[in-house]
């Protein structure tokens, strides 16, 4: 059958899943402002977006009121499209009922997690903890196949994410076994579990992974995970490697921007003016460069306040705190960037982190 990650254009930047990072809202953000008319007429934007992982488990045990919030999670927007629904379970009863469910919400995919380091999620048997199971994985991935339809014409598909190892590089024996499923896309995270995020991803190794594709799984779609740093450093990564494209995760933290092909990037101040802050002064530090299009401080920060209404819109379940991770990304590279932070860390609401951001505004162009 052929699906959507078929006629995907390669190369390709795609959305990581990051808990608490990538919800409902940023993603909104991020479609809205990393939009853009391609050539040929068409928006562009990331190639495919992912939702946070979501507990299978939690879909099939979980109270009505927890399962609501569960599935708060998967709410998605149209102009998030490709959207591709995270989830993660050890139980093959569960992992289909939650793929169907999926399938049933209208999501173009559903991904598997097989990557993710948190001992919580481990002990249940789930993330990277199915790299010492391979077994299970197997399971595992027939299970969201069912589940998903994807062997049918109106399924869809199923992809995975996983890490090169648990301790160390097991690509030549894990990664094989994965492919020998065909699943839609696979995305290796270029570090071992033991690893973390501790040492640099290494995206040398990633070549032995499209070799493996290319001999068991030919139409799978191979995309690398780690370090991004820009949508440049994404492209010619993928060139490197052989793989058909990149996952963008921290790169994005305070940047619904990094997708725009102008490369609008985030300002960085020069010294600060006795009576506030020049606007002029908002610039990055290689000012002369004309093929660069900045993004002023006050574009900024009224991002960051949509941002936050957006989250207590869509996800008014959440605890506010989720929200204030990302205001060290958005605040920092300009004077006055701690002492705005401070206040925004302290502020109880929406409304009041508004009224933080304005006055400080009002204050800086003055």
């Amino acid at each position: 059958m052929k699906h959507f990650w078929q006629t995907v254009p390669r190369p390709f930047l795609v959305v990581a899943p990051m808990a608490d990072v990538t919800d409902a809202a940023f993603r909104r953000l991020i479609a809205k402002y990393s939009a853009h008319i391609r050539a040929d007429g068409t928006v562009g934007g990331p190639a495919v977006m992912w939702t946070e992982f979501v507990s299978a488990d939690g879909l099939v045990r979980a109270t009505p009121e927890g399962k609501e919030k569960l599935l708060a999670d998967l709410l998605y927007d149209e102009s998030e499209r490709p959207i591709v629904a995270q989830l993660f379970s050890g139980d093959a009863a569960h992992m289909e009922y939650a793929a169907a469910l999926c399938h049933e919400l209208g999501f173009d995919g559903v991904d598997i997690n097989m990557g993710c380091p948190d001992r919580s999620i481990e002990k249940q048997g789930c993330g990277a903890a199915m790299i010492k199971d391979p077994e299970t994985a197997i399971r595992i991935i027939a299970a969201a196949k069912r589940g998903a339809r994807s062997d049918y014409h109106d399924g869809i598909p199923v992809s995975i994410k996983t890490r090169i190892g648990y301790r160390e590089d097991e690509i030549d024996t894990w990664i094989p076994r994965l492919l020998e499923t065909a699943p839609a896309a696979l995305t290796v995270h270029l570090r071992t579990r033991q690893q973390l995020s501790k040492v640099p991803a290494d995206w040398s190794l990633l070549p032995r992974v499209v070799s493996w594709r290319d001999t068991l799984a030919p139409n799978t779609r191979i995309i690398g995970n780690g370090d991004v740093l820009s949508a440049a450093d994404g492209h010619d990564k993928v060139a490197r490697s052989g793989a058909d494209g990149a996952m963008v995760g921290r790169a994005l933290f305070g940047n619904p921007w990094f997708f725009h092909p102008e490369q609008r990037l985030p300002v960085r101040l020069t010294a600060l003016p006795t009576h506030g802050v020049d606007r002029e002064s908002i610039v990055t530090a290689d000012r002369d460069d004309i093929t660069v299009t900045y993004i002023t401080l006050e574009e900024r920060l009224k991002v960051l306040v949509e941002h936050t209404q957006l989250f207590c819109e869509l996800l008014p379940h959440k605890n506010f705190a989720v929200m204030k991770k990302h205001y060290k990304a958005y605040v920092s590279g300009f004077p006055g960037a701690a002492d705005l932070r401070q206040q925004l860390m302290g502020a109880p609401s929406a409304a009041d982190v508004a009224a933080v951001v304005e006055d400080f505004l009002a204050r800086a162009c003055a």
